[in-house]
């Protein structure tokens, strides 16, 4: 497998719709190891993490799972490669920017990326479409046994698996959904669930994570600790948490309906209407904009087709997704703003547009429902 199998195959959860798939984008299982008695990668020296990605390279890409997969040594890509790997959530922000010993080997089907030598020897995750969280576990803990069973791994009788940052040591795990909730945007709620959310144990982030803002109103809702719980209990408080969540959404999508349905239709006629028209387009503009008109087609204003055409907009119209199509990878950003609104204006006024018949009920002119 090559990276521009890569690029011409989006993983599962890009195509497909998984459970709860209008709200609930992807489901991911993250697991840190290291090996017994070497530094972490951090405080290793470039020959020390040479050495270690050697003993464990042939290992990770022997897993089932990665048969005719991808491996990449992070200093052989190029920025722009590297880039194209965040945007699709294969590695992380972090592992983008290293360079010599470190790699990423990918399985054909994107389920299963593991990265070598990022903040930990070995970081593993998988990723589904939907709330896949036990499904997503059962792809990464098969791997896990796998190279347990080959590796020796940093493990503590008492704490458990030991990990470069104190808050992995333990299990390891982290589990996340990545959640699109403008209806709780809109209705001016989502402090409120953050704010619970938080107080139960968990973490609510950005598009990319830690420190990262919550573009186009998806957010990362993932544990904070993986001490004291088994990785069954994790996964099973955050589905219980991200159910009431969905639950939450869709009762602020019907309140708007019921309540500020010009309001909302305002809205979504607004994002049509911009982004079928506008020639010059930030990124973060057009991720809030196509987030709301992802809103109108889960509301049914919008055929269905319409949805995969936004959702593959999400991905084509970020930074390094737009410079691969042109094969230009130094684009000024008001290039990359000119470019983004001449693909999303083509894509768009192919969509017909809003029909606010089918959400919202008409009147017979005295006010009364027909």
């Amino acid at each position: 497998m090559t990276f521009d199998d890569i690029i011409a195959k989006p993983g599962q959860w890009l195509q497909g719709e998984g459970p709860h798939g209008k709200i609930v984008v992807s489901s991911r299982i993250r697991l840190a190891r290291n090996l017994r008695e070497r530094p972490f990668p951090g405080w290793a020296k470039k020959a020390e993490r040479l050495q270690i990605l050697g003993e464990i390279q042939d290992h990770v890409a022997a897993i089932p799972a990665m048969r005719d997969g991808y491996t990449g040594a992070l200093q052989e890509l190029s920025p722009l490669q590297k880039q194209i790997l965040v945007e699709r959530h294969l590695v992380s922000r972090e592992h983008a920017s290293k360079s010599a010993g470190s790699a990423v080997i990918i399985s054909h089907d994107q389920q299963l990326s593991i990265m070598i030598n990022e903040e930990d020897h070995l970081r593993m995750q998988s990723l589904l479409p939907g709330l896949q969280l036990r499904e997503a576990y059962k792809i990464n803990n098969e791997a896990d046994l796998f190279l347990e069973d080959r590796l020796p791994y940093a493990f503590h009788p008492d704490l458990g698996y030991l990990t470069a940052c104190p808050t992995n040591v333990g299990t390891g795990l982290r589990a996340s959904a990545m959640v699109h909730l403008p209806g709780l945007v809109l209705a001016e709620q989502i402090n409120q669930i953050v704010n619970s959310v938080g107080k139960i144990g968990l973490a609510v982030r950005g598009l990319y994570g830690e420190g990262t803002e919550a573009l186009g109103n998806l957010f990362q809702v993932s544990n904070q600790t993986t001490l004291g719980e088994t990785e069954e209990e994790i996964i099973d408080r955050l589905v219980k948490v991200i159910e009431q969540v969905i639950e939450h959404e869709q009762n602020a999508r019907h309140m708007l309906l019921e309540r500020r349905a010009s309001m909302l239709l305002d809205q979504i006629g607004r994002a049509y209407g911009i982004l079928g028209n506008a020639r010059s387009v930030a990124s973060k503009e057009a991720l809030n904009l196509l987030s709301v008109m992802k809103l109108g087609a889960d509301l049914g204003m919008l055929p269905d087709s319409a949805q995969l055409v936004v959702d593959e907009l999400f991905m084509t119209t970020q930074p390094a997704h737009l410079q691969l199509g042109v094969k230009q990878d130094k684009l000024t950003p008001e290039e990359r703003d000119t470019l983004r609104a001449d693909l999303v204006r083509a894509k768009v006024k192919k969509i017909p547009e809003p029909d606010i018949a089918k959400v919202v009920p008409t009147t017979n002119g005295n006010g009364k429902k027909k």
